[in-house]
């Protein structure tokens, strides 16, 4: 009955700004037109004198007294167009018998209360009205938070199923949803956890990457309490009159315990919670810290025993306040990470339940080249390879398409109106041969998947796309400095076969730097440097971009001991090239010829090359068919 009654106060109209900027408007004419009844309806001043030389010429056609003013109509206009006159009543006890004598109108008009209604028309009138805009102001601040409404909430409310999510929609996150289910349980069964003295966590914060589905727990939570679901973000607090966002607050946890059991979920809680501290006394913004403080003020005043629970969502947990963190305001700090293999598999699954897919689809081998990515990637991934099946015209998806579809989200769509010339083609070829004979040759690389030199719309020529055997979540020295050696393997064998380099290396150079600069300044793998933290990560779930915690002469040090690292592995890089120089010629030709191979392909022809046997579970002919289907198309 409750939810009932409070849906129809909801569903009742609500009169629109533009009825209140109407009356406002009519208010303001009416005081305008009572004005200009009293200052004057439009007449001319003029002098006592020009009123009797008027007399004397007979221009005037009726004279009336009012007051103390003669209103004059002439007979006719003046070179303005007037013919209404007005002047002030001078002491000429002679004036109406010369007006007579004229042969002129005259009458007397008596107001005896002429001198209080012009009082009132000029002052109290314009006062009263005043007052009355201002009281009717008054009210709709009172009632709704703010003029016209803007101090009031604007959060969204989702009543009991209308998020259309439950815990069977999130997956990949096993941790965070334990964490949610106590609280979805406190709110089905508060009695259980009352009776031994244990009392509901007021807030819990979703801390994790952007989409990692930190927004989808929270509708989840909802979905599964089954209360109504307060979402808003925390920018929607702030507007550019002060104090607004205090009265926000206030105004959507009186809502919130009116409809308790009920859930509020603040996204984005950085946009209003940010440290004080950090400002410094300096340039702080007064009306960000009115609405913290109103909030931290709120979330101490609720009572948990009525099942009010907070919820917020951020990806940098480093700028709130202290005071936002504590135990007793967000109880909990719920990590949303990027998802594990096995995350990613049941997240692929998810969003691929209603896709239809034919039996060549792997979703762990999907899920293993993928490391790395999140929740909204993944979806993503499945849309573009439902996507290119339809455009080829396939009624189900198949793993090609998925993997196709892993690349456009990586690199882009091919740039099939790209057309490379033949020389640069060439430099291209043997540029991502080179990456590939790197890890052929070195036992720590990471196997190829699929080689290609076909333009994608990121910019990238080409590419050598690897795939882990398995997940790792640690890497030793030995595997970083093969990761950057491989990098090096594309300018190495630009070098060696052409003896000129050119720009395409840019983005390894970019790449190898950044791991040699960690190596050194994060992960204590430097001999001269040791086991010291020269850099400090800032917005671990944004970009991560690393800061200098170092005296400026030790930075000019970290340089020279990044270069030497960097300048070893180019070096070992170049001579792989070397010694494998018939390979990457042989190899670099047949790329340049096809555009693309697969990584089966690629050493299937390095171990013809180099004598090697080839394993007998290897079976290549299919993907050898695929390719020739390709090159025909």
């Amino acid at each position: 009955m409750e939810n009932k009654q409070d849906n129809q106060k909801k569903d009742e109209p609500k009169l629109p700004i533009k009825v209140y900027v109407i009356i406002f408007a009519i208010l303001i004419i009416f005081s305008l037109v009572a004005t200009t009844m009293v200052f004057g309806n439009g007449s001319k001043e003029i002098s006592y004198d020009e009123f009797l030389d008027m007399v004397d010429n007979k221009e005037i056609k009726e004279v009336e007294i009012d007051g103390d003013k003669i209103l004059i109509k002439t007979k006719k206009a003046d070179e303005y167009g007037n013919k209404e006159f007005f002047t002030g009543v001078m002491d000429d006890p002679d004036l109406v018998d010369v007006l007579r004598n004229k042969g002129i109108k005259e009458s007397k008009n008596i107001h005896d209360q002429s001198v209080l209604m012009e009082v009132f028309l000029s002052w109290v009138l314009p006062l009263i009205i005043i007052w009355i805009v201002f009281y009717f102001l008054y009210r709709t601040m009172s009632k709704g938070g703010g003029v016209m409404g803007v101090g009031k909430s604007v959060a969204k409310v989702y009543v009991e199923k209308e998020t259309g999510v439950t815990f069977k929609d999130v997956a990949g996150q096993e941790e965070a949803k334990e964490s949610l289910t106590e609280l979805v349980d406190f709110l089905h069964n508060p009695g259980k956890y009352t009776a031994i003295g244990a009392k509901l966590p007021k807030g819990a914060l979703l801390v994790g990457p952007p989409g990692t589905g930190k927004t989808l727990l929270a509708k989840a939570v909802a979905g599964e309490a089954k209360v109504p679901f307060f979402s808003l973000s925390g920018s929607d607090f702030v507007e550019m009159f002060v104090g607004v966002g205090a009265s926000r607050v206030r105004d959507l946890f009186k809502q919130a315990q009116q409809q308790a059991p009920c859930i509020i979920f603040i996204d984005e809680i950085d946009a209003i919670g940010k440290s004080r501290a950090s400002q410094n006394g300096v340039g702080g913004n007064d009306e960000r810290e009115q609405t913290l403080n109103q909030l931290l003020a709120e979330m101490d005043g609720f009572d948990t025993s009525k099942g009010l629970v907070i919820l917020a969502a951020t990806n940098r947990p480093e700028v709130l306040d202290k005071a936002l963190l504590r135990p007793g305001r967000f109880d909990r700090r719920v990590i949303v990470d990027k998802p594990d293999l096995k995350g990613r598999v049941d997240i692929l699954k998810v969003h691929s339940k209603d896709v239809l897919m034919d039996e060549t689809v792997d979703l762990d081998a999907i899920a293993l080249a993928t490391s790395g990515a999140v929740g909204s990637d993944l979806a993503n991934m499945i849309n573009e390879a439902a996507i290119m099946a339809v455009k080829a015209g396939r009624k189900y998806v198949s793993q090609a398409d998925l993997f196709e579809s892993v690349e456009v989200v990586i690199a882009g769509k091919e740039k099939k109106d790209r057309i490379l010339g033949k020389e640069e083609k060439k430099i291209v070829a043997y540029h991502e041969v080179g990456h590939a004979l790197v890890t052929a040759v070195e036992k720590e690389a990471e196997p190829v998947q699929k080689i290609t030199i076909v333009p994608r719309t990121m910019g990238a020529l080409g590419y050598v796309m690897q795939v882990p055997e398995e997940e790792k979540y640690l890497m030793s020295k030995d595997e970083l400095i093969t990761r950057i050696t491989t990098l090096f393997g594309g300018r190495a064998a630009e070098k060696v076969m052409f003896g000129n380099i050119t720009t395409g290396a840019s983005n390894d150079i970019e790449k190898a730097t950044d791991l040699a600069r960690a190596m050194v300044t994060q992960y204590g793998m430097s001999d001269r440097f040791g086991l010291i933290a020269l850099e400090s990560v800032e917005n671990k779930y944004l970009d991560g971009k690393p800061v200098m915690n170092c005296a400026d002469s030790t930075s000019g040090e970290v340089d020279a001991e990044v270069m030497r690292i960097l300048q070893e592995c180019y070096d070992k890089a170049e001579i792989i090239i070397r010694d494998n120089v018939d390979v990457l010629d042989a190899i670099g030709n047949y790329l340049y010829e096809k555009e693309t191979i697969s990584g089966k392909t690629f050493m299937k022809l390095y171990r013809e090359i180099k004598g090697i046997p080839e394993p007998e579970e290897e079976n290549t002919d299919k993907e050898e068919k695929e390719e020739a289907d390709s090159s025909e198309e």
